[in-house]
């Protein structure tokens, strides 16, 4: 017979109920969010983003203005392997029309140009601060210089093609990344600062002061927000250096985005005001400020975490439109909105399909965030299954 002390029961809901009552509110978030796989693969999406937007130096194979106006729309170079060469790829041949002086490029498949992994490129600092030389991945000057001594210029090569400029299109990407991504960031701070700040004001206070607030969301929310953006971007001086209109496009898309948090705060706040937790708190004496941020405020986390996350692709989205339509950010500044800029004329964009990588990126981060946001505001909801 089988030792009944060996034999091992399984865990039933209420053992797993009893030990997720031994866990900490935090805990429990992470340990429901980790049964959101698509959340948590979104999560690591975010986070790559992000790691290579903050190193972008690192990770790009040239600097941002780095351009070589022979090489204007060169196509993708693919990355190929042999046991021979190893990680290589074909130079691009320029072919100039002398009639319609129109550019074309074609592999020369017995021309090789070697690549390799930290390979040394163009200074850079590092975050601005830390000089450095070696990037990610890029061309191996020293193994082609080996191969082709006699070479006077080390061969480019444009994973993503280049654009009208010759400016590679993957470097441009990681640096506008960099603004694209930080202005969701910074704007998000600022609409949570005001809408939990007035939407609680106006919650938990009531009388004239909700009816007030009430009406400016409502006078707020009556303008489209496309044509207020399109005239904020519009009102900005010509003029003005690029770090004072990204700041500008931040406040304009905060001062415009806090409304819906607002709301959802103060719905809330009318609701758990009037609970015994509450109750209970006022008569011993705590603060108007405790009882907002120590009581009430995580009674909802779920639904802010959610207002949240959806609000910071809605900004990266409104810093896209107004940098492509050319009222937002401006070169010499990079941003995705900027790179779309050259997709205005329909004959580029069919003769030059990568050009459109950026929607691409723009386009995953947006979902991303979308999912992210679903899994954190299930695995933050008390009242969802565990």
């Amino acid at each position: 017979m089988p030792n009944p002390a060996s034999t091992s029961l399984p865990i039933t809901n209420d053992a797993k109920k009893a030990n997720a009552g031994t866990l900490s509110q935090r805990q429990l978030i992470c340990m429901n969010f980790s049964k959101h796989r698509l959340a948590v693969i979104c999560l690591y999406v975010l986070g790559l983003m992000y790691l290579l937007a903050i190193f972008a130096e690192f990770f790009a194979p040239y600097t941002p203005n780095h351009k070589i106006l022979t090489d204007a729309y060169a196509p993708p170079q693919p990355i190929l392997w042999n046991w021979r060469e190893g990680l290589h790829t074909h130079l691009l041949h320029r072919q100039l029309d002398p009639m319609t002086l129109a550019r074309t490029y074609s592999i020369e498949p017995d021309a090789t140009v070697p690549l390799g992994f930290f390979v040394t490129g163009q200074p850079y600092k590092l975050c601005g601060l830390i000089p450095m030389q070696r990037h990610f991945f890029g061309v191996d000057q020293q193994a082609f210089a080996k191969h082709d001594p006699d070479a006077t210029l080390v061969p480019t090569f444009f994973l993503l093609g280049s654009d009208k400029y010759g400016q590679d299109i993957l470097t441009r990407i990681l640096y506008g990344a960099r603004v694209s991504l930080s202005v969701g960031l910074v704007s998000i701070v600022m609409t949570f600062i005001l809408g939990v700040t007035i939407g609680g004001i106006s919650g938990y206070m009531g009388g004239w002061m909700d009816t007030a607030i009430q009406r400016l969301i409502e006078m707020i929310n009556a303008f489209p927000k496309l044509p207020l953006w399109l005239a904020a971007g519009a009102a900005l001086p010509q003029d003005w250096p690029p770090l004072n209109v990204y700041f500008a496009i931040t406040v304009a898309l905060s001062l415009l985005g806090w409304t819906g948090l607002a709301r959802v705060v103060r719905g809330k706040f009318l609701s758990l005001r009037e609970e015994d937790y509450a109750v209970a708190a006022r008569l011993m004496g705590a603060g108007h400020c405790r009882i907002i941020f120590r009581h009430l405020l995580p009674g909802f986390t779920s639904h802010i975490i959610i207002a949240l996350t959806m609000s910071i692709p809605a900004m990266i989205l409104g810093e896209t439109t107004l940098s492509f339509l050319g009222l937002g950010l401006r070169p010499p500044l990079v941003s995705w909105g900027v790179m779309l800029q050259d997709c205005l004329s329909m004959e580029v964009v069919a003769n030059y399909p990568w050009l459109m990588l950026p929607a691409v990126f723009i386009v995953l981060v947006v979902l991303s965030f979308n999912f992210a946001g679903d899994g954190l505001r299930d695995a933050a909801d008390p009242y969802s299954s565990r």
